[in-house]
């Protein structure tokens, strides 16, 4: 008999085909009228949930549930989890840590540079018919310059990589406390990496422990010359903050893939938008079909195990 799993996140075609091949009823909670619709709707036939870090399950979701076993994230993060409800109840929780990091990081290095050398404006000065004689744009080169990185996890490290081995550059970090063995340089606080460096990406999860570490001072301690880049969550970035620095110019420029905000359209994203120093992406560094694939696969070995009474690949734990 197949087991019962509730996706609340879209699935492709292909993802779908996997897990049915592989013993699974999917219900596809995208395709209600509402969330809350979809989970009540589940109700007694689900024994899995499929979600992603920013969408969670919440507690009250959880209750409506009664015969849940095991919540899976199809991304690392799973900071809107209830995992005090999950522990009560035994709920196992998996996650998909590491499928997209290369492609995060592919993504940080193509934000970073397309804020520098004004691709944004660069493009539009050729759409509009203009060419070289007509651009008076000096912009500065990536090589040889300090990148600070806010969380040296799995991303972070090989934004690190990249940034240390094909541009050339100085490489320092923040983190609660220094990884061991870390070839690259560790500051104990955020603004003196600021401080430091000539560009700031944010590769830290979401939460309440990260929620608005750059703010207006780590802003200006960044400088007028500096650029800011978020691939992490949006709620590690005060964007009330980030406006107003923007705005004064105490900051060159900034290459953003998540807002406060998500998963619906972040509020203050017109406000950006008013800036040609800006680059925008829709929360997709992530997506590409090897992280895809590599996510499903990992699902489906959570699943399976699981299912199996094997230990999970990528548990969750909920000591922290």
């Amino acid at each position: 008999m197949s087991i019962g799993v509730l996706a609340l996140v879209g699935l492709s075609p292909e993802r779908v085909a996997s897990l049915t091949a592989a013993g699974y009823a999917v219900r596809e909670g995208k395709k209600s009228a509402n969330r809350i619709d979809a989970v009540r709707e589940a109700g007694k036939t689900v024994r899995a949930v499929l979600t992603n870090g920013r969408g969670g399950l919440s507690g009250d979701e959880m209750g409506l549930l009664p015969h849940l076993e095991i919540v899976c994230t199809v991304s690392a993060g799973y900071e809107a989890v209830d995992l005090d409800t999950a522990r009560s109840r035994g709920i196992a929780v998996a996650h998909c840590p590491d499928t997209n990091a290369s492609a995060v990081a592919d993504s940080a290095m193509m934000l970073l540079m397309a804020a520098t050398r004004h691709v944004r404006q660069a493009d539009r000065h050729v759409h509009a018919g203009a060419w070289q004689d007509q651009w008076r744009v000096d912009t500065p080169t990536i090589s040889g310059k300090r990148l600070g990185i806010l969380g040296l996890g799995t991303i972070g490290s090989k934004i690190a990589y990249r940034g240390a081995r094909g541009f050339d550059m100085e490489v320092g970090y923040h983190n609660r406390k220094a990884v061991p063995g870390s070839p690259y340089r560790y500051f104990d606080r955020l603004v003196e990496l600021a401080t430091w460096a000539d560009f700031l990406i944010c590769a830290a999860p979401g939460g309440a422990g990260t929620r608005h570490l750059v703010n207006a001072d780590v802003l200006t301690a960044l400088g007028p010359k500096g650029y800011l880049v978020n691939i992490g969550r949006g709620t590690v970035v005060d964007t009330a903050a980030l406006i107003e620095a923007l705005q004064s110019q105490r900051i060159a420029g900034a290459g953003l893939d998540v807002l406060e905000g998500e998963p619906a359209v972040p509020p203050m994203l017109p406000e950006l938008l008013q800036f040609e120093n800006v680059v925008v992406t829709p929360h997709v560094s992530g997506r590409a079909p090897e992280a895809r694939a590599a996510a499903t696969a990992l699902v489906l070995a959570n699943l399976n195990a699981y299912f199996a009474g094997k230990p999970l690949p990528s548990p969750v734990s909920f000591t922290g």
